[in-house]
C-alpha cells in the first residue's frame, strides 16, 4: 500500500509542477496583455517594396477571392506584388489567377510543404523586394495591413507578426477556434511584447526583411510546423519578433470536429518534435548566453495547449474537491483541494484577461458545451502523434463544414 501511495505522490508532484507552472505562466502574460502595447511613431517613413507570398495546396475554393482581396490595400500599388504559389490547383483556377494583376508561381513536389513552396517562389521572383509578407491561402488582410507592417520596419524590426483574427464564427467549433486564437494572441504575442519578450509567430500574417527571410528559409525544411522551426531559429540567433496588434488578418476557422482534430494533431506533433530538438540548445543559450527569449519559446513547445490546460485543471480540481467531500479524513493524497483551487483560479483569470469582450455572448455560452468534445479530441490526439510531423497534413478551406 505504501508503494502505491508513493507512486500516487510522484504523479501528484508531476501534475502540480507541470500544470501549476503552466497556470502561473499564462496568468502572468495574460495579465500583462491588459496593458497597452503600441508601435512607436517613426520620425520618417520609407515605403518598402513588399512581396505578399500566398502558398496554397489544392485551395481552388478560396484562392481567387483571396488574391483579389490582397490587391485591395491602401499601400501604393507599385510598392507590393501579390505572389500566389499554386500547388496542385485546377486548370480553371490557374486561368482565373493568370487574369489577375498578380505573380503566379506554379509548383509541384513529391512531398508538398509550405517551406518548399516559399523557397521556390522566392527563387523565381528574384530579389527586388525589401519585405516578405506571408499569408495562408484563406487569409484576407485588412486594407491598412501593409501600411502598419511597414511602420514596424520603420522602427527597426526585421521580423513582425500581425494580429490574426477569425474570418468566421458560424459553428461552435469555429467560435472555439476563434477564441483559442485570441487567447494565444493576448498571451503569447501582446502580453509577451508588453513584458519585453518576443512575440510568437503563427505561420501567417507575418512579415520579414526579404533577404533575411530568403537566407533563413533556405535552411528550413520542415514538413509540418515550419513556423515553429523558423521561430526557434530566429530566437536562437538573437532576433526580436515584433507584434502589431492593430494590423489585422482574417483567417478561416475550422468548422467541424474532424478538421479540428487533424489540425491539432499536426500542431501537437510539431511542438513535441521541436521541443526534443531544441531543449538542450535552449538550456545552453539560457545559462551561457542569457537568451531568455529562446528558452521561453522552447518551453512553449512543451506547455499544454489552452484547451488541454483548462480541461485537465478542471478535471483534477473537481477530483480533489470530490475526495475532500467524500473522504474528508483521508491522507492518501499528498496535495489537497486548496492547492488545486489556486491553479484553477489562475487559469480562469488568465482566460478572462485574454478573451476579448466581443466573445462574451450567448453564442459563446452555447459553444462552451462543445468544449468537452474539443478537449477529448485533443487529448486523444496525444496518443496519435507518431509520424504526424513526417507527412504533409492539409487543412481544407472554403468548405461549409457544418
Amino acid at each position: 500500500m505504501e508503494i502505491v501511495k508513493s507512486i500516487v505522490t510522484v504523479v501528484e508532484f508531476i501534475l502540480i509542477i507541470y500544470l501549476g507552472f503552466a497556470a502561473v505562466y499564462v496568468f502572468i502574460f495574460a495579465f500583462a496583455s491588459i496593458f497597452p502595447y503600441r508601435q512607436k511613431q517613426p520620425e520618417t517613413s520609407v515605403q518598402r517594396k513588399m512581396a505578399v507570398l500566398i502558398p496554397g495546396y489544392k485551395e481552388d475554393a478560396v484562392i481567387v477571392d483571396v488574391a483579389k482581396e490582397a490587391l485591395a490595400q491602401d499601400y501604393p500599388a507599385g510598392k507590393y506584388d501579390v505572389v500566389v504559389i499554386a500547388d496542385s490547383f485546377q486548370p480553371e483556377t490557374l486561368e482565373k489567377l493568370a487574369a489577375l494583376p498578380i505573380k503566379l508561381v506554379e509548383v509541384s513536389f513529391d512531398v508538398s510543404t509550405k517551406s518548399k513552396a516559399l523557397n521556390k517562389a522566392m527563387a523565381d521572383i528574384g530579389d527586388a523586394y525589401e519585405v516578405a509578407v506571408i499569408l495562408d491561402a484563406d487569409n484576407v488582410m485588412a486594407s491598412d495591413f501593409l501600411s502598419k507592417i511597414n511602420q514596424a520596419f520603420d522602427n527597426g524590426f526585421t521580423v513582425v507578426q500581425g494580429h490574426r483574427i477569425a474570418k468566421n464564427t458560424n459553428t461552435s467549433f469555429a467560435l472555439l477556434d476563434a477564441i483559442s486564437e485570441e487567447l494565444n494572441n493576448y498571451i503569447f504575442r501582446k502580453g509577451h511584447r508588453v513584458l519585453g519578450f518576443s512575440s510568437a509567430l503563427i505561420g501567417s500574417g507575418m512579415a520579414f526583411d526579404y533577404s533575411f527571410f530568403k537566407t533563413t528559409m533556405a535552411n528550413v525544411n520542415a514538413i509540418g510546423g515550419f513556423d515553429k522551426e523558423l521561430e526557434l531559429t530566429l530566437l536562437r540567433d538573437g532576433n526580436k519578433i515584433e507584434y502589431v496588434h492593430d494590423a489585422l488578418v482574417l483567417d478561416e476557422k475550422v468548422q467541424k470536429s474532424e478538421v479540428f482534430e487533424k489540425q491539432r494533431k499536426r500542431w501537437l506533433s510539431a511542438q513535441f518534435v521541436y521541443f526534443g530538438r531544441y531543449f538542450f540548445p535552449g538550456v545552453y543559450h539560457l545559462f551561457f548566453k542569457g537568451n531568455i527569449d529562446f528558452f521561453d519559446k522552447v518551453y512553449q513547445m512543451v506547455s499544454p495547449p489552452r484547451i488541454l490546460l483548462v480541461g485537465l485543471v478542471t478535471i483534477i480540481t473537481a477530483f480533489y474537491a470530490l475526495v475532500a467531500i467524500v473522504f474528508p479524513e483521508s491522507n492518501f493524497l499528498y496535495f489537497s483541494i486548496d492547492e488545486w483551487w489556486i491553479v484553477f483560479v489562475l487559469v480562469v483569470l488568465a482566460f478572462l484577461f485574454s478573451i476579448p469582450r466581443k466573445f462574451y455572448t450567448a453564442k459563446t455560452l452555447v459553444a462552451i458545451f462543445t468544449l468537452p468534445k474539443a478537449f477529448f479530441l485533443m487529448f486523444a490526439s496525444l496518443f496519435k502523434l507518431k509520424g504526424a510531423n513526417k507527412r504533409f497534413i492539409h487543412t481544407e478551406h472554403g468548405v461549409n463544414n457544418n
